[in-house]
């Protein structure tokens, strides 16, 4: 695992928190605390989903493609990590081996349903979700 879908979801929720303003890289950079390099190419990926879109100018950066309310931690996830697997299966068991020749079998059915199970709930939160939730602590502190 890397840190590509939280970055990725830290973006999303900042440009929700913009309002519709645009946002450049660089301030985007600055709250994500790493290289606007980084998030510009984290941006193309997304835009690449049709998650955001960018505005050009003086005055241009990224913005959401479409509502946040309509974007879940699922797309962010898929857009991310286009081929990802939660858990790779081992890919040369010694076949010579009777749990060697049938692990890949038994585990392939049990990890396909956490894998379900991990999308199921990242389908259930969106950016506005987490941007709400920001909100409320800021209003806290």
């Amino acid at each position: 695992m890397n840190t590509r879908f939280s970055v990725a979801t830290h973006i999303l929720t900042f440009l929700q928190s913009q309002q519709g303003s645009p946002a450049p890289s660089e301030l985007i950079a600055l709250s994500v605390n790493t290289n606007p390099t980084l998030i510009r190419r984290l941006l193309s990926q997304l835009a690449k989903a049709g998650l955001t879109t960018s505005q050009m100018g003086s005055a241009g950066g990224a913005l959401l493609a479409r509502s946040g309310s309509s974007i879940t931690l699922l797309d962010v996830h898929r857009a991310i990590n286009e081929e990802f697997v939660a858990f790779p299966l081992h890919q040369e068991p010694n076949p010579q081996c009777p749990v060697g020749r049938n692990i890949n079998r038994v585990l392939r059915g049990r990890l396909a349903e956490v894998q379900t199970a991990m999308e199921h709930e990242l389908s259930r939160t969106t950016i506005a979700d987490l941007a709400t939730d920001i909100s409320a602590i800021n209003s806290a502190c």
